[in-house]
């Protein structure tokens, strides 16, 4: 069983930055793909960023050029940073590692963008 501890949620105001990290513990087998995905109050779950293991990340075209998702393998941690934050970006953020056993999700965190 994989387990995703994420961290980073916060307030931040419009046009801050803030920085998510999501460490993966409990897998033999390599997470060939680590992501991010967002669910706002009302609306569907939707991908935001993923990086495949030693391929280029994938962004929703709403957060291209805004933020960057990077991982580090030798510690199982997927990061997003936020930049240019806007009030529509808040939301639940969930880390989200597929191994050759399934798809796991974190519990999530939280983020507000509010002035």
């Amino acid at each position: 069983q994989v387990q995703l501890v994420e961290s980073g949620g916060g307030l931040v105001q419009p046009g801050g930055s803030l920085r998510l990290s999501c460490a993966a513990s409990g897998t033999p087998f390599s997470i060939y793909l680590m992501g991010w995905y967002r669910q706002a109050p009302g609306k569907q779950r939707e991908l935001v960023a993923n990086i495949p293991s030693g391929s280029s990340a994938n962004y929703a075209d709403a957060v291209k050029g805004r933020f960057t998702i990077s991982r580090d393998n030798a510690k199982n941690t997927v990061y997003l940073q936020m930049n240019s934050l806007k009030p529509e970006d808040a939301a639940v953020y969930y880390c989200v590692a597929t191994t050759a056993l399934g798809t796991y999700w974190g519990q999530g965190t939280q983020v507000a963008v509010s002035s």
